[in-house]
C-alpha cells in the first residue's frame, strides 16, 4: 500500500496552513474542531491539540488545515507538524472514529455540463472525487475503478475520464444524450452518495507511480529529465492551457519535444480526445501560444488522442 506523504500549502489567511495528503483522509463529511473535547472522535486532531499553538483543526477530503495562535510563525514549525501528521497517517491509526452521528450517506450534487465534443458530456460533482487524473478506454482498463466499471455496464458508454471533481463520459452513437443523461447522472450521484470507492488502492498506486513518466493515467509530468525548452512548454501548458481544457471536460499532457523539427507532441484526454474542434483549438490556440511565448523554438504542435 502506498505510504502517505504530506505537502505544505499556504492559504490566503496567514494563520491557517493546509497539510495536503496524497490520499483521501475522509470522504463522508468535513470536520472542524475548536478544542480537544470536540476532537474526541478524531485521534489525529486530538494529537494536534497537544501542540500549544493549535487553535482550530479542520479535516476535509485529502487535507488537514490548522489555524494557529500568534505565539509562533508557521515557517518555524510547519515542517515538524507536517512530519507529525505524516507519521500518524502511516501508523495506520484512524483519522476519524465513526459513531451513530456519522452520516451513512454523503450529501452530493451532480449536474451535467456540455462540452465542445458532441460525443462527450461532463458530470460535475460538488465533492472532490480523485487526486489525480484517470482515463479508461474500456471495462478491462477500469478494473481498479468501481465507478468506471459500473459506467461501462451501460452499453452506450465508450470511454470514462475522471478528474478532480468531474467525470467526462464519451458515448457511442447508438444513444442520444437526451435519452441517457438522467440515468447516468443518477447512477453517478448514488455511487458517490453511498460512499463507494471511485478508484481503489491499486489504481491510486499505479497512478502515483506514473508521476515519474508522461503516462496517460496522470496529469502530472516529471520535469527532472527534460531539457529547458520542454520544461518551459510544460509550464505554459500547466498555467495557461490545462484550466481551459479542464473546463471543457478534458485534459492535455505533454509527451515530447523534438528540438530538430521544433515539434511538440501532446496527448488529449477526456472530452478533448477525438473532439471535432480539438484540431482547430490546437492549431489556433495552443500552437500559436507556444510559438508566441517561445519565439522560434516551436514550429508545430501534434496531438495524440489519449
Amino acid at each position: 500500500m502506498e505510504a502517505f506523504k504530506i505537502k505544505i500549502q499556504p492559504t490566503n489567511r496567514p494563520a491557517i496552513i493546509k497539510f495536503e495528503a496524497n490520499k483521501f483522509l475522509t470522504r463522508k463529511q468535513n470536520y472542524e474542531f475548536k478544542n480537544v473535547d470536540e476532537a474526541k472522535n478524531s485521534p489525529l486532531a486530538k494529537q494536534l491539540f497537544y501542540l500549544p499553538f493549535t487553535k482550530t483543526v479542520y479535516i476535509s477530503g485529502n487535507f488537514v488545515a490548522i489555524e494557529r495562535y500568534d505565539i509562533v510563525e508557521w515557517p518555524d514549525v510547519q515542517n515538524e507538524v507536517a512530519e507529525q501528521i505524516e507519521n500518524y497517517l502511516n501508523s495506520g491509526e484512524p483519522v476519524i472514529i465513526e459513531d451513530e452521528n456519522t452520516p451513512s450517506k454523503i450529501p452530493v450534487t451532480v449536474y451535467a455540463e456540455s462540452t465542445p465534443n458532441p460525443a462527450a458530456l461532463k458530470f460535475v460533482c460538488n465533492k472532490k472525487l480523485v487526486l489525480v487524473t484517470y482515463e479508461f478506454k474500456n471495462i478491462e482498463e477500469a478494473k481498479d475503478s468501481p465507478l468506471a466499471t459500473g459506467l461501462f455496464h451501460f452499453p452506450f458508454v465508450k470511454e470514462v475520464f475522471i478528474d478532480e471533481n468531474y467525470i467526462s463520459i464519451l458515448k457511442y452513437d447508438i444513444a442520444q444524450w437526451d435519452d441517457i443523461v438522467v440515468e447516468l447522472r443518477e447512477y453517478i450521484r448514488l455511487h458517490i452518495e453511498e460512499g463507494k470507492d471511485i478508484v481503489n488502492e491499486n489504481a491510486t498506486a499505479k497512478s502515483t507511480k506514473s508521476q515519474t513518466t508522461t503516462a496517460a493515467n496522470n496529469k502530472s509530468v516529471d520535469t527532472a529529465n527534460l531539457d529547458d525548452t520542454s520544461k518551459q512548454i510544460v509550464d505554459i501548458l500547466e498555467e495557461y492551457v490545462k484550466p481551459a481544457v479542464a473546463s471543457d471536460g478534458g485534459n492535455i499532457l505533454f509527451q515530447s519535444y523534438d528540438e530538430s523539427s521544433k515539434t511538440v507532441n501532446v496527448i488529449l484526454q477526456g472530452a478533448c480526445s477525438g473532439c471535432p474542434s480539438s484540431t482547430f483549438t490546437l492549431k489556433n490556440g495552443i500552437e500559436n501560444m507556444l510559438k508566441s511565448m517561445l519565439n522560434d523554438k516551436v514550429n508545430e504542435v501534434v496531438a495524440i488522442n489519449g
